[in-house]
This record gives structure tokens, sequence and C-alpha cells, in this order.
């Protein structure tokens, strides 16, 4: 790795002074006299791109990460210019270019700064490859904090760490271990309470460097390519992130049922394994809703085929655990058995879809398989012919989703553990090296993966989890962290990375609950079933190797344990549907890092443990063995616990208790809960009533429930049901007002209120200005009120 020092004093070229400018509407071109040029395009008003060409001629423009659908628009651009400078101007930030150098400097409206080029853009001929190695460099302040780069193992707050971008599958990696599995070159600085982006899209490896080497410098850079990199301004830390899920793009909602409770292993085998496991989901009334298959239903390994062995009628299976409330979910990996007799090597040789090294044969590596030989997925005609082998699987045999492993891409007993980087690609059109197309190999398999996956469940909607990414791949898939290891020192790990993930916008995330290495004690398993239940994606996975890890693998307590927190999580559907429609909709993240939920307090900014659960529900999980409670940092504010009701002010650290049967749990004052009752799987129970857990506030909070048919799209065509509630909550009332959106007809008419921290004894209700006999809503033994829910207010008036 090339380190900064090393760069200034190894032969760094830099721009020269600016000898020319040029506009052509959003794009700003600065020529200087030794012919670098810069393109400063205006997206947003706090939206700006930095281009920057050593040779004055620009390439083709062209990204997988950014989302042609991604709406842009500005309010001001201004530029003006003096004998030392350009400014640029709009309606959010000043951009000032330096006229000696090109170093870049953006300021808000009043003159503070936000980001300063240190060195700026500076460049290295690489000798080795040809092109250049591109970095840039960036002043720091004391303080200043940095998060995101999505799947690290590392500290949250990465100030003071060097990382790379290099997908590389890493078995049983440990803390620091770098790199790993995806590449998410976008990061959120927080200086001095006010939040930027900057999102790096280079494909090639690339590093960055959080004032490890110098204390006030941070530094990205990549072994190729362009720099090329996106300016975000918040100054809020939300506004940064939707900005940059955007940009990326945002997913459509997923089926309900991916957002269940999954089980898999390594390795389900044969049919009557698979039977006896979901029986026992059933038997033990453990909810469930999707079955894992591995490498072993397959014929010697070979994708797209089954072992009729294993599994003499898959249809059959595929059917009967679709009746009993499981969807199975299959794996499929890149390489393709190097056989004959094989239809898909046949298909893929004939078409020549497999890529090729640089002096012509195809790129061979062993996998599972055996001898491989992989797809090419940059090329659009390689993606078309995979989206169609999953006719079979998909509309024939009724799998419900897909599993793509293995696709960083991995290859075994090679020192790299990947393709040479001589290995050819299309690129779209582009052709490059293996170099410029590693980091996207599996983002490309996973979004032929789930366009095939979609043709053939139409009209239901499609469910892909993947191992390797890019950013952008949230668009087409879930992800998973990798294969972790039981441990304590995973568990922690857990919390870290997916928040990670949902910080760097790709919120549908998870990990192998129990850990996938080697095996979890039974009080590790249940600490970590309680974590994973607040997790966007859920799911027990082991590997074969290390006995079993079903909920019922351990002694009573755990498998009790295990049952009331999977429940808790099938209560809570609604309330998670919810997040994740505000994910889809505006690039909200699922679960939000305390630094992300108050940015202003400093205390925030370097806790790894505590999130929030959506909006309003806060989580601490309990992260080491034998401990009855644990100190805790609670945000600003007044929280319930959920366990007991008590009401605690935060802004501070404190004791909260946990025994093994219980994980602190937290809702803010004001929420309101929506919860459903408890399912084996989604869609067993028709929803009679919706209940809505209720948490007086002195004051005013908002909350929101979406709903639609679950699956499908006819959400896309207005068929959904919003409720926007308001709570408005005075010393002897409380009020809650709903405004109703949507053509979605809900299969309950009435709304349960629990009431939670009522200050008073109820003595009248109105509903829309009526007075309504109390003694004809109250249920739960005078709890709560059921109400009909179409109403715009309730009133509910306290004894005097």
């Amino acid at each position: 790795m090339i380190t900064n020092t090393q760069l200034e004093y190894r032969g760094n070229q830099f721009p020269s002074a600016i000898k020319s400018f040029e506009q052509t509407i959003n794009n700003l071109f600065f020529t200087t006299e030794n012919n670098v040029v810069l393109c400063v395009t205006v997206l947003r008003d706090s939206l700006l791109r930095f281009r920057f060409n050593t040779e004055g001629v620009f390439g083709n423009d062209f990204s997988y990460a950014i989302d042609e659908e991604c709406v842009h628009g500005y309010n001001k651009l201004e530029v003006e210019e003096d004998n030392y400078k350009y400014i640029i101007t709009t309606n959010k930030v000043q951009c000032i270019l330096n006229k000696a150098d090109l170093r870049v400097g953006i300021y808000d409206l009043d003159g503070n700064p936000i980001l300063e080029d240190e060195l700026g853009f500076h460049w290295e001929e690489n000798y080795e490859y040809g092109g250049n190695i591109v970095k840039m460099s960036k002043v720091t302040v004391d303080g200043e904090s940095f998060f995101g780069l999505g799947d690290k193992a590392t500290h949250f707050n990465l100030k003071g760490k060097r990382v790379s971008n290099w997908n590389t599958d890493e078995y049983a990696y440990g803390v620091d271990r770098d790199p790993l599995y995806k590449t998410v070159p976008f990061y959120v600085g927080l200086r001095r309470g006010v939040s930027y982006g900057i999102f790096f899209d280079n494909t090639f490896r690339t590093y960055f460097d959080f004032c490890q080497e110098r204390r006030n410098v941070s530094s990205f850079w990549a072994d190729g390519g362009e720099m090329n990199y996106y300016f975000l301004y918040g100054p809020a830390m939300d506004s940064v992130v939707s900005v940059y899920t955007e940009l990326t793009g945002k997913p459509e909602l997923p089926p309900l049922w991916a957002l269940g409770y999954h089980q898999c292993k390594w390795s389900y085998y044969p049919e009557a394994k698979v039977r006896d496991v979901t029986s026992k989901f059933r038997e033990l009334q453990i909810p469930c809703d999707a079955i894992y298959l591995d490498i072993d239903y397959m014929d010697g390994f070979r994708c797209f085929t089954w072992n009729k062995t294993y599994f003499p009628d898959p249809k059959k299976m595929v059917s009967d655990l679709n009746e009993e409330g499981f969807k199975t979910v299959v794996i499929i990996d890149p390489g393709i058995k190097v056989d004959p007799e094989y239809d898909v090597y046949q298909q893929a040789l004939e078409n020549d879809y497999f890529c090729h090294r640089a002096d012509g044969p195809y790129m061979r590596g062993k996998v599972w398989p055996g001898r491989c030989y992989f797809p090419d997925f940059t090329n659009p005609q390689v993606r078309d012919w995979w989206v169609d082998l999953y006719k079979e699987l998909i509309e024939d045999i009724g799998v419900k989703g897909v599993w793509n492993d293995m696709n960083e891409p991995a290859v075994m007993e090679v020192p790299t553990k990947t393709f040479p980087l001589d290995v050819r690609h299309d690129y779209d059109g582009n052709p490059c090296s293996h170099r410029k197309a590693h980091n996207i190999y599996g983002m490309q398999m996973a979004r032929a993966t789930y366009e095939g996956v979609k043709k053939f469940a139409y009209p239901k909607r499609p469910f892909i989890i993947t191992r390797a990414a890019y950013s952008g791949a949230q668009r087409f898939t879930s992800f998973w962290t990798g294969d972790n290891v039981a441990s304590w020192e995973h568990l922690w790990l857990a919390t870290v990375q997916v928040q990670r993930m949902c910080i760097s916008g790709m919120s549908f995330a998870g990990t192998d609950i129990g850990g996938f290495a080697e095996q979890p004690t039974g009080e590790l398993y249940a600490r970590w079933i309680q974590l994973g239940v607040f997790h966007p994606f859920c799911r027990t996975h082991s590997s074969g190797d290390h006995g079993e890890q079903e909920p019922w693998s351990f002694d009573e307590d755990v498998l009790n344990i295990t049952r009331k927190y999977i429940e808790l999580r099938y209560t809570l559907l609604p309330y998670l549907y919810t997040a994740f429609w505000k994910y889809s909709d505006k690039g909200e993240p699922i679960l939000k890092p305390l630094v992300y939920f108050d940015q202003e307090d400093t205390q925030t900014h370097y806790r790894t443990d505590e999130f929030v659960f959506g909006r309003q529900i806060l989580v601490c999980p309990i992260l080491e063995f034998n401990v009855q409670g644990r100190r805790m940092y609670m945000p600003r504010g007044k929280w319930y616990n959920f366990w007991t009701d008590e009401v605690v002010t935060g802004g501070r650290e404190l004791w909260v208790e946990a025994p093994l049967h219980i994980i602190p749990i937290f809702i803010k004052e004001g929420a309101m809960i929506p919860r459903y009752p408890v399912q084996q799987y989604v869609g067993e129970k028709k929803i009679e009533e919706l209940v809505m857990d209720v948490y007086y506030k002195l004051g005013e909070e908002k909350s929101v429930v979406y709903e639609d048919g679950q699956d499908g799209y006819d959400y896309t065509k207005g068929r959904y049901s919003l409720m926007n509630f308001k709570l408005i909550g005075k010393k002897d009332e409380l009020l809650l007002k709903q405004h109703y959106e949507g053509m979605f007809e809900t299969s309950y008419d009435d709304i349960v209120f629990r009431l939670h921290g009522l200050p008073f004894e109820i003595e009248k209700v109105f509903i829309n200005n009526e007075e309504i006999s109390l003694e004809s809503l109250i249920v739960e033994s005078g709890n709560a009120l059921k109400v009909n829910k179409i109403f715009t207010d309730l009133r509910i008036i306290g004894k005097k």
C-alpha cells in the first residue's frame, strides 16, 4: 500500500494554474496549464460532483453505482471570478477554487469551512499497469469524526483508521480484518456539529485514511481510474445519508415474509432433514418464514440443478413447505462447472459468455464444483442469459428467493483468493481488466439474479441476498456480513457492522445469528437472537462443521428466550415494514446509530452498541457473557422501559438490568408503535385488529403506520394504507389526530390503543368531537380503547 508520506516524495504530480473556464448548464469545466481538467457538476444545492482528468479529455461517463432514476435539481447556481479564485454558489454552499493550483474549499453561506483540500488532487503514474494512481487529501479539524464505508469490521467511528476496498472472501475474519466482502466508498464526516458526505465512485481498489498517518489530514485514493467523487452537505447526518441513498438508488419494498425469521445451515439435506427442521419449528411454535438450501441441493454443485438422490421431487417439496408457511430460498454461486454434459456450461461456452484472460483463454478457477469458468456479469447479454436460467427454479419449482454467495468473486487455492488481474470484462461496453471490474462483479451477479427472480416470480416481489456488493447494490438485493464466528467479539461486530451498513445506504442487512464458524454457547445464541430480531435481515446461519444451531439445539431456557424474541419480531412487523417503507421512499436508514439520532451530542460520536430501531425504539444489546446488566448511554429525551413502563430521562449514561431473558429496550415518549398478533409465518392469520401501543408524552410527537398487500406491486398504484398520527399530550388530556392516505383496505376495522404512562384516570372520550360511551370502548381490563380505524380526532379527557 502506498502511504501519503511516500506519495509526497515519489513523483507526485499536481494541477498547475487554471488557464480557462467554460460552463455548460450545470457542468463547470476548469482547465489548467498542464492540461488537467476539473469538471464540477451541480446536481443539487447540496450535492456537487468533482471529476478530474489529467489528459485534457474525459472518457465515457459510466457508473454502476448511480441510479439512473435519481432526480436532481437546484435552486441557484452562480459563478464569480476574481484575481485569485472562482466562487461557485448554490442555495446551500459556496465552492471556492484556487486559480493557482486548483485546490477546492467548500463553505456554508456564512463562510464557515465544511471541507477544504490539503494537497487536493494529485496523481502518480502506475508504471506496472498503466494509467494513474489518483489521490485526494483533505484538511480535518480536532474532534472531526468519520462514519460509513459499509461492511468494515472495526470501530464504528473511523477516526484514526485506515481501510481499503477490495471485495474479499474472508472466512472467520476477526476485528479490524480488512478488506471484507463489500465495497462502499462512501463516508460521512462530522465536524463541529456539521455533517457532510464523500462518495468516491471508483471501482478500482480504493483506500481511505482518516487521520491515521497525519493527525489533521484525511485522504482517499485508488489504484487506477478517475478521481471522481461526490460531495454531499447536510448539515444534518440524515440529509447526507438520504441524499446518498437516493443518488445510488433506493430499493423496492420486499415481500413482508422476507422480514420474518429465516433458518439456514450449510447444509440442510436430504429432503427428510429439511422436513424435520421445518416440522420442528411448527411443533415448537417458533415463528419462521424461510428455509435455505445450500450447495448440497445441487447435482455435484452445478448451479440450476437438483440432486435427485437427496431431493427426488423438489417441486412437491417446495410446494409442501409453502403450504406450511415456509418459503424456500436456494443458493446460486458464479462458478460454472467445466462439464461438457452440463447444459448451463454448454450454453455459456457456445455464446462465449465466460470471462477471458488477457491472452485469450477462459478464466479457470477452483470452486465447490471443481474446475469452473465464470460468467462475465458486466456483459448485458450474459445478464440476460442468466435471467432466463431462473425460470425452472422460480416459475416451475416455486422457489421464492435466491442467495448469491462466493461472488467477490472467490476462487479457492490461489493466494489472491480471486481472479488474476488480467481477466477481461465487457463492463457494459467499456472494456476493462479485472482491476476495475472486481469490486462490481458480485453486484452485477446480484443484479442479474434480481432481474431473473423478478421476471419469473411476478406478480410477486423478488427476494435476493448477496455476500459481495458495491455501492448501489441495494437497488437489487439484501445483504449479510459473511462468514462470521460464534464468539462474543463477533456479537459486538454484528451490531457495529449492521449499523454501518444502514448508514451506507444498505439497510436490508443482517449477520449470521449465532455465528457461522464454530459453535455458540446457549448464552451467546440467546444474546445474539435478542440482537438479531432488531436487524432488518434476521437469519440464523451456521456451518455444518460445528454442530447444530437450530433454536432447540440448546437448553429449554434458550429455546423459550428464542421463541419469545422471534415472537416479538413478528408482533413488530408493521413497525419494521413502516421503517422499510421510509427507507424505500426517502432513503432513511432502518437502524439509526446514536450519532445519527443526535449528532449534536458529542457523547454519541463514539458509541458502538446502542442503536435506534426505526425512529422510536432504542435497543441496547448485551455483548458480554455472564452479565446481569450493563451501563448504556441513553439519548436525550424521555424513554419508556419496554418491559416495565418506567420513564427514564436521557442525555446520560446509566445502569440497566439485563438478566439472560431480557435485552434492554426503550420506547421514545410520544411514540405510537403498531403491533400484529403473533403468527407462525406471515399470512398465517387474518389481522382482525391493529394494536397501537401509545406512550404518553406531555407535548407532541408524530408516528406513521404503512401497510399494503404485503407482496406484489399494487402499492405502486396507490393501493396502500398510510396512517399519519399526531399525539398531543396535556396534563389532563390526550389527543390523537389521524390523517389517512391511500386506497388499500386493511383486513381490520378496529384499532386497539394500549395506553402507557397516562397520568390521569379517563373520564370521557370524544371521537370526531362526539362523546362516546367509555364502556363501549374499554378493553383489556381498562388499559386500552378499541376504536374504529376511521377517525380524525380521538380525544381522551382525564378526571379533574
